[in-house]
């Protein structure tokens, strides 16, 4: 039985970038995390350690630092886009790239209660996060891009039940009609087509769909909040071809205070980081065009 070689792939992951624009009097500041991934013709540097046609990891990295200078990162999606665009083009070995990109958010710091013009102060947990995928060459291509967030922490103290679930003989938990709804939320949505798209003003009103949605909807289950959630944002947003949500159920617990000869209506809770539920969906338009590699992890093989 003959042993072959299978896919592969080759990239610099995790290329730290803080671009700064100086062009007026106050500063902006993009605050990115950058992995390229290529495919193509490299069979020779496997399988008899010929470099020739493998552009070296630490010049993909030099050109996602040229990019950001070149072409600026006024949206980390065209961003993303333009650097696979580049490899694809114009490194004739590659016939495929991803470039996956996170943004750490940063608000301006507040002087005398008046915004700062070049100091800043980092906006917690959450990360936006986008990639481009090009497949082709030759001036045929087909792309993918992805938008989205995570770490985006939401809690709500009331309006959410549990209850009617399946029961077995190893069921302990009890039904509750009202308990804390927590999540530390993964969103990441896929665009029809990149053309004409505004992505950041396209983000900031998914995220405010998002956040709007988890807190007026009465949940019955995290499961339903996720759906109305996605549908949300598709039923406003026609560039949006699909949107992949997921929750970690950051669970909170009522304190047994009966020892202590106190009660606790719903007010003193232990919250639990783990084990938790995670709850996932996808939220379709019908009809919409194949999202191809799209879902497929950086570190894919398939």
């Amino acid at each position: 039985m003959e042993i072959i070689l299978g896919p592969t792939q080759y990239g610099k992951a995790e290329t730290r970038i803080v671009r700064i624009y100086r062009d007026g009097p106050e500063h902006q500041i993009r605050d990115l995390n950058v992995s390229t991934a290529l495919r193509g013709d490299f069979d020779d540097a496997h399988l008899r350690g010929d470099q020739e046609r493998v552009l070296p990891t630490d010049t993909q990295k030099n050109t996602a630092y040229a990019y950001a200078r070149e072409q600026g990162v006024d949206e980390i999606e065209g961003y993303a886009l333009a650097l696979a665009l580049h490899f694809v083009d114009e490194i004739e070995p590659v016939r495929a790239a991803r470039v996956d990109v996170d943004e750490y958010l940063w608000e301006r710091a507040a002087v005398g209660g008046q915004p700062h013009p070049h100091a800043f102060v980092r906006s917690g947990r959450e990360i936006r996060t986008a990639s481009a995928i090009v497949k082709g060459g030759g001036g045929s291509v087909v792309v993918w891009v992805l938008a989205g967030l995570r770490d985006l922490v939401l809690l709500k103290s009331t309006g959410s039940e549990f209850a009617g679930f399946l029961k077995d003989r190893y069921t302990t938990l009890a039904e509750t009609h009202d308990r804390v709804l927590a999540t530390s939320l993964t969103a990441r949505w896929r665009y029809v087509r990149p053309d004409g798209v505004d992505f950041d003003a396209t983000y900031a009103d998914v995220r405010r769909l998002l956040v709007e949605r988890f807190a007026a909807v009465h949940s019955l289950a995290l499961q339903q909040t996720l759906w109305e959630m996605g549908r949300a944002v598709l039923e406003a947003h026609e560039e949006v071809a699909e949107i992949r949500l997921s929750a970690p159920n950051r669970h909170h617990f009522l304190v047994d205070l009966a020892p202590f000869g106190l009660e606790n209506p719903g007010e003193v809770f232990h919250a639990d980081d783990r084990p938790y539920g995670l709850i996932q969906c996808a939220v379709e338009r019908e009809g919409a065009p194949p999202a191809g590699p799209s879902w497929e992890p950086p570190a894919c093989f398939a």
